[in-house]
């Protein structure tokens, strides 16, 4: 058992007989002889809503025990995302829900750590910063400063903003928490 105060976003809880996982807890302490409160946002593991609660803060919730193993993301198969353990070779399909928006991002081949409650695959976590391919960018014009910005799609079709040096078929390091451009990846023996 948890308190409420105690909550925390990655934590999983049991509240009325659903599971939810935290994925932002706000603790406000109370003053006098008002107890303090906790607002938290949480998503149900069954049905993958969102919800917004506050709770007294000495409420006891119970705390489900998440379990992380690093997994290598294989394929996707219609609306589910095929993950293998590097280790034991076990498949493990995690629906595309659970992958959330980073989806786009994912690569064959890619090690990312998903986390499981119960059994069941409930979030699988990015790195947060990604080395991502430049599909198509217009080229730099001379005229203009460094600092300024154009657009480029990535191989995954998404659009970013990039400075004018980056050229097509670079590959720059992307901060997936913002979708921005953090630097250029040097390209070693070339």
């Amino acid at each position: 058992m948890v308190s409420a105060s105690q909550l925390r976003a990655g934590m999983a809880i049991r509240y009325e007989g659903q599971s939810y996982k935290v994925i932002a807890a706000d603790y406000h302490p109370g003053q006098g002889k008002m107890s303090g409160v906790t607002h938290a946002r949480l998503q149900n593991l069954s049905t993958g809503t969102y919800w917004e609660h506050s709770f007294r803060s000495d409420l006891k919730l119970e705390d489900l025990a998440v379990e992380k193993q690093a997994l290598e993301f294989l394929y996707a198969d219609g609306d589910q995302c095929v993950f293998m353990n590097p280790e034991t070779f076990e498949q493990t399909e995690v629906p595309e829900g659970v992958v959330g928006p980073r989806l786009r991002f994912l690569q064959p081949g890619m090690k990312l750590a998903v986390e499981f409650v119960d059994g069941r695959p409930v979030g699988v976590l990015f790195p947060d910063i990604l080395e991502v391919r430049i599909a198509d960018t217009a080229p730099a014009t001379h005229q203009q400063a460094d600092s300024t910005f154009k657009p480029a799609k990535l191989d995954n079709g998404i659009d970013i903003m990039v400075p004018q040096f980056v050229k097509t078929g670079d590959v720059i390091r992307l901060d997936l928490a913002t979708m921005k451009y953090i630097d250029r990846v040097k390209v070693t023996g070339a």
